[in-house]
Formats: C-alpha cells, sequence, structure tokens
C-alpha cells in the first residue's frame, strides 16, 4: 500500500520514517551482512543496525502512547518528543560499530528538531539543518574517521542535502541521491572493499534508511530499492550476480582480514551513565586500549563501542568513568559471545526446542503444554527481537525452532535467530503467519527426527493450512472486499478482507465455507474472549453436517486481539 506522504517533518513524520526505516533494513539485511568487511568481517552490520532502528521505532511508539491524551492539537506528541525518543531509543539499542553511528546519526538530527520546542513540525530548511548537524556529529563521535565507511555517505547525503531547494520531500530525494552516489564510490577510498568487491556495509544501511526518509515525504520507494539494493548496488559495479558481483572474493578477504591483520580480539560495548568530563578522558584511555572507538551520547548517558584485546581494561575505564551497565563482549575469533552482562549460559541444553510467538494467554497455555516456549504478544505491543533471543535462550537447547506465527514479525523474527546464531544456537526460522499455522507445525514437531528433517516437515504442515481471523473494524476503510465502516465485522482470509458483515457468527461461518471450498480435512478455532457465545457450537455443527469427514477442535486463546482464528489443513 503507497505511503501517505507526509508535508512537514513533524512527530508523525518521525513514526512513519522510523518503522518504514524499520522495514526497509529488515529487507537489506540479510545483503549487507553478506557485505560487511569492514572494520571486521564479522557478518553483522545489517542486523545491528535493524535493532539499532528497532530500538528507536520501539521508543517513539511508546512516546505515541503516552500522549493517547494528546499534548499537540490531534493528540499526538511535539516534534520535539518523538524526535528525543527516536534519539534516546537508538542510543539505549545501539548495537555494533555502525549501529553505534546511526544512532549518533540520529541523536544529531533530534538535536535539531528537538529545537524547534513546542512546534508541531518544521521544514525544508530544518531538515536540510538536521541532515547537516547528524553528519557532523557523527563524524566528532568517532576516534578516527575513515574515508569510504558510513561517514562519508552521511556526508555527502548533507551536502546533497544543502544544496537542494524545495520542499522536505525534494531534500530528501537529494540526500538520498548523494549517499547513493558516495557509496559507489567507497571502494576506492577503502582498500579492503576494493579487494572484497563489495560496498561499504554500513554507507549501505544509511542508504536504505534514506530511501525510507523519501518515502515518509513523497509516499514512495525510490526505483533503486524497490528491488532490495541501493542505485549503487551492493557490489562493484553493482551487479546482482553473486559471482559476478565479488562476493566470493570476499570469502577470501575475510580470511585474509580477520587472521592476518592482527586486530584486536574483543567488541566491548556498554551503556555509560557518566558527566561529560569523565567520557572525555575515557575516550583517551580507550583509544590508547584499542581501535575502531565510538563513543555517542551526552545528558549523562552514553554508548561505548570499541575493539580491544583487554577487554576487561575496556570495562574498568568505564567503571572509573561512570556507571557502565548492558555490558557486551564478542570474542572476533569465535562465534560465541563471552559476556553477556554477567548472564552465564546454561551448563545442560536440550538437543531441540520449539520457541513461538503467541497471541493470548490460553494459547500460550497450549503451544507450553507441548512443549514449546510461548513468548506473549499482547494486542497492540508485538515482542521485539531482544524478546525473542531471551525466549531461544531460556529454552535451553542446541537447536531451535522458532515460529513468529504473524507475518509483520518476519524481519524481527529473523533477527533475532541471527543474534542467536551468532551465540552458537542452531535456529530455523519457520515464516508461520498465524498462530494456527504454529499449532499445525507443533502437532507434526519430533525432536528425535534430525533436526532438517523435522524443520521440513514443520514447515510442510504449516504452509498446508490455510488461516483466517474473524475481528472488528475499528475505523472506516478501502478493503480486498469493499468499503467497511467501523463497527462491521471483518472476515480475512490468509492476510485479506475476504468479508464484510454485521453478525460475528454468519461472517465466521462465511469464512469456514469459503476456505473448505478448496477442501480440508481439519478445522481448527482458536476463541478469544470477546467472542460471542455459541460461536465455536455453531461452527461445529455446520461443519459436521455439511462437510463429511472434516473435523473441528476448539481452543481458547484470550485476550488476543481478534475475536476468532480460524485455521484449515
Amino acid at each position: 500500500m503507497p505511503q501517505v506522504p507526509q508535508t512537514f517533518f513533524d512527530a508523525l513524520a518521525v513514526r512513519t520514517w522510523c518503522g518504514l526505516a524499520l522495514r526497509a533494513l529488515g529487507r537489506a539485511r540479510e545483503e549487507i551482512d553478506a557485505i560487511n568487511v569492514y572494520p571486521v568481517a564479522d557478518g553483522d552490520t545489517g542486523t545491528n543496525l535493524y535493532l539499532t532502528v528497532e530500538s528507536a521505532t520501539t521508543a517513539v511508539e511508546a512516546v505515541f502512547t503516552g500522549h493517547a491524551a494528546g499534548s499537540g492539537p490531534d493528540g499526538t506528541p511535539s516534534l520535539a518528543d518523538a524526535a528525543r525518543a527516536m534519539a534516546h531509543g537508538a542510543l539505549i539499542g545501539a548495537r555494533g560499530n555502525s549501529g553505534t553511528i546511526l544512532a549518533q546519526l540520529l541523536r544529531g538530527m533530534a538535536q535539531v528538531l528537538a529545537a524547534e520546542g513546542e512546534s508541531p513540525g518544521t521544514d525544508a530548511e530544518g531538515l536540510r539543518l538536521a541532515l547537516r548537524h547528524a553528519a557532523d556529529s557523527a563524524r566528532q563521535a568517532v576516534a578516527h574517521p575513515v574515508e569510504g565507511t558510513v561517514l562519508s555517505v552521511a556526508s555527502a547525503a548533507a551536502d546533497a542535502a544543502g544544496e537542494a531547494e524545495g520542499d522536505c520531500g525534494t531534500v530528501a530525494k537529494a540526500a538520498y541521491q548523494g549517499a547513493c552516489t558516495a557509496l559507489a564510490a567507497t571502494p576506492g577510498q577503502l582498500a579492503v572493499l576494493a579487494r572484497a568487491g563489495v560496498v561499504d556495509a554500513g554507507g549501505r544501511g544509511l542508504v536504505a534508511v534514506l530511501a525510507a526518509l523519501v518515502e515518509t515525504f513523497t509516499g514512495e520507494t525510490p526505483a533503486a530499492e524497490r528491488g532490495g539494493r541501493a542505485a549503487a548496488g551492493s557490489s562493484v559495479g553493482g551487479s546482482a550476480d553473486p559471482d559476478a558481483s565479488g562476493l566470493h572474493a570476499r570469502e577470501d578477504s575475510c580470511a585474509e582480514e580477520v587472521t592476518g591483520s592482527g586486530g584486536p580480539a574483543f567488541e566491548v560495548i556498554y551503556l555509560l551513565e557518566a558527566e561529560d568530563a569523565p567520557v572525555d578522558r575515557l575516550r583517551q584511555r580507550l583509544d590508547g586500549l584499542g581501535d575502531s572507538l565510538v563513543v555517542v551520547g551526552g545528558d549523562g548517558l552514553w554508548n561505548v563501542h570499541v575493539h580491544v584485546d583487554d577487554a576487561g581494561a575496556a570495562v574498568e575505564a568505564g567503571v572509573e568513568a561512570g556507571r557502565p551497565y548492558r555490558i557486551r563482549i564478542t570474542h572476533f575469533g569465535a562465534d560465541d559471545v563471552h559476556a553477556r552482562g554477567g548472564e552465564r549460559p546454561p551448563r545442560e541444553r536440550v538437543q531441540r526446542a520449539v520457541v513461538a510467538v503467541v497471541p493470548g494467554e490460553g494459547l500460550a497455555g497450549l503451544y507450553a503444554e507441548a512443549g514449546a516456549t510461548p513468548v506473549l504478544a499482547r494486542p497492540g505491543e508485538p515482542p521485539a527481537s531482544g524478546e525473542l533471543v531471551q525466549a531461544v535462550r531460556r529454552a535451553h537447547a542446541r537447536e531451535v525452532v522458532l515460529l513468529p506465527n504473524d507475518a509483520d514479525l518476519r524481519h524481527t523474527a529473523a533477527a533475532a535467530a541471527e543474534q542467536a546464531r551468532a551465540e552458537g544456537i542452531r535456529v530455523a526460522l519457520i515464516p508461520t503467519r498465524s498462530a494456527v499455522q504454529g499449532i499445525a507445525a507443533l502437532a507434526v514437531h519430533e525432536p528425535d527426527r534430525r533436526f532438517d528433517e523435522d524443520v521440513v516437515s514443520m514447515t510442510s504442515a504449516a504452509g498446508a493450512t490455510r488461516y483466517a481471523e474473524v475481528a472488528v473494524a475499528e475505523r472506516q476503510s478501502w478493503t480486498m472486499a469493499g468499503i467497511c465502516q467501523a463497527g462491521d465485522v471483518l472476515g480475512l482470509i490468509d492476510g485479506d478482507v475476504a468479508v464484510i458483515g454485521a453478525d460475528v457468527t454468519a461472517t465466521a461461518e462465511t469464512v469456514v465455507d469459503r476456505m473448505l471450498a478448496a477442501g480440508g480435512e481439519l478445522v481448527t478455532l482458536v476463541l478469544g474472549d470477546e467472542a460471542p457465545e455459541g460461536v465455536a457450537e455453531r461452527i461445529e455443527a455446520r461443519v459436521r453436517e455439511a462437510y463429511l469427514a472434516v473435523d473441528t477442535v476448539v481452543y481458547h486463546g484470550g485476550r488476543q486481539g481478534a475475536l476468532l482464528l480460524i485455521g484449515v489443513e
């Protein structure tokens, strides 16, 4: 669906941009991970950028929820509130070198946008100033700036935006085009990129974020981004062919960079509560201990990132400066995380487990009884990737099957799976779109089978299950079945509105009839707390009378958002 363009940079534009940027990075995450060769070829830049923007998005959504009563004329937060939330969320959730720099870019923009005070929004000039300050502050946060990185791309975007005349959409387009041009030039600025035949991964991520800014103000995604690649391409020359792109050359160069460069062994990241003066001393101390030093933040809260050989000394330096917490220490020479903020890995692990997102307490109990580790997704509160990673850890298994049970969670689940794999856990993500598909997958799960065979069997069962839900429309809207009004009962089949009715039971019966018209052996009904009494009995009776040899099973899902979930397999 086309994005409704935003005329000014206001709180809604901040919210829209964060959501679109998260979606864009979700699409490009694997591509960016694949071209990550600098400063360390650890293949996680795309994931780190996604997690950073995810944290920013969550913070902005929280501000909108908190302003439900409204500090603005239409019940929305001010631009300053939204911008500060975006910057704070990115700061506390920043991951890796590129994620930390992106957090500072967003903080730099927020400092300009928040200067508008309680103004509802800013214009093109404000956007130009914000992009300029973002690029300058990010460069200042890096101890030893290197050209051919995300810093070069950010500076070029700000330069191009500064020369653009017109509205916010025109400025955003200019920034994006300037970034694309700079991205294409990165292999000529940094030898490691040229040897690998790729562009800078962090710069590629920033191009995706700027493409989302263009979509925010114009309603259209730049043509070069629709296929998932920047205008410059992810490889030198922009080839889409992996053999021609230089990605095979990257494998050899990665081995050379990791084993022969003699670089630091550990990445150390932590949040730090400290005043400005101690942080200045901390920068000098860490600069002497290692490289890739980035310290971002301010107003008493900082995010510290550095590559060192002596991880303990880097943490001790933080203790001398203030109060470090959320400490993460990653060993580059292995695929495990040696420290996770004080957590210890379980001493003994089961061989295999299933982790599943479920929409209600009732289904959470059902999944738990079946041996899965459930992650509860309350209405309007989808879990973040960090929650999924914690659930994977709680499962205490060497192998994990992850069931997101929601199409909108596919990128979040993919990022969580990538994090878990980095900790040495074998994770398979089955792209289930509904909890009823997850039930079907769990029904054929056999932990004693070979992992690949079990995953194939569960994927096949989920794919053979059509899913539907019955819900009440909250507002007037265009749908595949026509125009619905607030209060209408909607029957959605495989994610699209197929039936608009006035009665829940009648609508549910129509949905089941349409689904069984294509055949089926089992109908699964999951009742929400607000489903009308007797609806399950009516549907069971209809199926029994009209469809021979089709069974029905009923579960109670609790408070799950939809009145009724339906599966046919």
